[in-house]
């Protein structure tokens, strides 16, 4: 896959999927809905905090960044684990440091339909 056929995959999934979705804590999300979604998400906040440290600019567009996308954000999160047979509230586990957010993002790597209940 070249980086051309990759950034328009994560362009269609953003627009056609996750926002068109963006409030519906509902169904399932695949792997590559998810990760589509959340990995271009994370390298964009990383990187602008990265430029906060030299321009306070940076910040104030990361603060922005994190409040319009923060329901798509949860909502593709829930749908996510949804799909691996858990409750979407699982995502609270993010509040406990580090270990939270680190159990999350293994639930999240789970192959689809991985619990069966």
């Amino acid at each position: 896959m070249d980086f051309n056929s990759l950034t328009a995959d994560i362009e269609q999934n953003a627009r056609h999927i996750v926002l068109k979705n963006y409030a519906n804590f509902e169904g399932r999300a695949g792997l590559r809905e998810f990760w589509l979604w959340f990995l271009p998400l994370f390298a964009l906040c990383i990187l602008l905090q990265l430029l906060g440290q030299g321009a306070s600019l940076f910040y104030t567009v990361l603060g922005i960044v994190n409040l319009a996308l923060i329901v798509p954000t949860l909502a593709v999160g829930a749908r996510r684990l949804h799909d691996i047979g858990h409750s979407g509230w699982l995502q609270l586990i993010v509040l406990i440091p580090v270990a939270g957010l680190l159990v999350l993002v293994y639930f999240w790597a789970q192959p689809s339909g991985a619990r069966k209940a």
